[in-house]
C-alpha cells in the first residue's frame, strides 16, 4: 500500500498543468492578460489554503471518495419471484401443474392463428402453474389448430363464453392468459385435476350450446393433442 498523495506534489503538478494548458493571452504591449493573472492568483490562493488545512492527504475527505472497505461479505438474500397473482393457488403435485416444455417443438406444432404463440402458452403456464402443453392442447382442439372463426374473428382460442356468447379479445395472448386464469381458479383449484374432470365442466356432454354434439369428443381430442405435444 503506497503512502497518501502529497498535497505539495498535487499542488505543483496542478499549477504547472494549468499554466501550460492556458493560452498565452497578451495585450498590445506584450504583457500577460490581467484576466489570466487574476485567475492564477485565485487558484494559487485556493491551493495554498488547501495545503494548510491538510498537508498529507487529498484536498477532499478520504472517505468521501474512497469509502472504507472491510473483509466481510454477506451475500444478498434474493427471494424467489412469484409470477402468480394473489388470487392463484395450486393443488399440490397435480400432473397438470407447470412443467418445462420444448419451445421449438411447441412452436412448430402451432398453425394458423396460433402460429407464433408458443411463448404465450409457456408464460401463462408459469404464471398460473399449469402445464403449457395442456393449454396448447385445449387451444388446438378448440380452434382446429388456429383455423376456427372464433380464433380469426374474436381472437378467442379457448371457447371462452361471456354474457353475449363467445368472448372477444384484443389479442390471442389475452385469450391464452384468460384461459389459464379460468382453468386455475375454476377447475384445478376446485379439484378438477384431470382432463376428464375438466372436460365434464368445460365441455359438458348434452349442453344446450352444443347442438352438434362436439363436446362428446372434447376429452378424447384434448388428450390426443397433449400426447402429440409430449
Amino acid at each position: 500500500m503506497t503512502s497518501p498523495i502529497s498535497s505539495n506534489w498535487f499542488y505543483y503538478m496542478t499549477m504547472a498543468s494549468i499554466t501550460k494548458a492556458m493560452p498565452s493571452s497578451r495585450d498590445q504591449t506584450g504583457t500577460a492578460s490581467n484576466e489570466n493573472s487574476l485567475f492564477l492568483m485565485l487558484l494559487n490562493s485556493a491551493m495554498q489554503n488547501s495545503e494548510m488545512n491538510n498537508t498529507t492527504s487529498l484536498p477532499f475527505a478520504e472517505n468521501q471518495i474512497f469509502p472504507q472497505l472491510n473483509n466481510s461479505y454477506t451475500p444478498l438474500n434474493i427471494q424467489n419471484v412469484d409470477l402468480r397473482n394473489g388470487a392463484v393457488s395450486t393443488t399440490g403435485n397435480s400432473v397438470l401443474n407447470f412443467k418445462p416444455m420444448q419451445f421449438m417443438k411447441l412452436e412448430n406444432s402451432l398453425e394458423g392463428k396460433l402460429s407464433g404463440t408458443a411463448a404465450h402458452f409457456i408464460n401463462a403456464g408459469k404464471k398460473y402453474d399449469i402445464d403449457p402443453g395442456l393449454l396448447s392442447a385445449i387451444a388446438i382442439h378448440e380452434t382446429g389448430n388456429g383455423s376456427s372463426r372464433a380464433a380469426n374473428e374474436k381472437n378467442n382460442v379457448a371457447g371462452m363464453m361471456g354474457k353475449n356468447g363467445l368472448r372477444s379479445y384484443q389479442s390471442v395472448e389475452d385469450s391464452i392468459f384468460d384461459m389459464a386464469r379460468n382453468l386455475r381458479q375454476n377447475y384445478l383449484n376446485q379439484g378438477k385435476d384431470t382432463i376428464e374432470k375438466i372436460g365434464a365442466k368445460y365441455a359438458p356432454v348434452g349442453a344446450t350450446n352444443d347442438p352438434t354434439g362436439l363436446n362428446n369428443h372434447w376429452t378424447t381430442g384434448v388428450n390426443r393433442q397433449l400426447n402429440n405435444l409430449a
